[in-house]
């Protein structure tokens, strides 16, 4: 009898000691599983020469789509936020979250943005056409393309 009291009290001191690592907010796809989350900041210097890592990440909401919420920028050090979408477009964010923190878990990307898209994108932010007209290059960007999302209780 004490065996199986033993058991049952071990089975639930770890149920429970899983339960509370999880992430506490508002999530979004799949699960974001705690352990070895980056700033956002430091992302670039973890991928090293890759242009793909996967990755988890955490970070501050600057803006979101005002379309749908189908893409968020996160603050990065430089002054230049960086773009996250969504893997196949399977979630979107509340479009009232500019200055909240998230963790991300998801594909780290160095890319380059089309004039195409870059235009696309300001559209979805509301820019006039005239700041829309003045995008003509492509632009060399970090990305973030989140699989799981986690709006942080704080």
């Amino acid at each position: 009898m004490k065996k199986i009291i033993l058991s049952l009290s071990f089975c639930l001191f770890t149920a429970l000691s899983f339960a509370q690592a999880a992430y506490s907010g508002q999530k979004f796809g799949e699960e974001v599983q705690p352990g070895d989350v980056k700033p956002a900041a430091k992302m670039e210097a973890a991928m090293g020469d890759k242009k793909t890592v996967d990755m988890k990440i955490e970070g501050k909401v600057v803006d979101v789509c005002k379309k749908k919420g189908c893409w968020m920028t996160l603050e990065m050090p430089n002054g230049d936020p960086m773009r996250v979408t969504f893997k196949d477009y399977a979630f979107f964010m509340p479009m009232d979250i500019v200055g909240k923190k998230v963790v991300l878990d998801g594909l780290a990307k160095k890319q380059t943005i089309s004039v195409e898209t870059l235009r696309h994108y300001a559209e979805d932010a509301k820019k006039s056409p005239d700041e829309v007209a003045k995008i003509t290059d492509p632009k060399k960007e970090l990305a973030f393309e989140a699989k799981g999302v986690v709006i942080l209780d704080k």
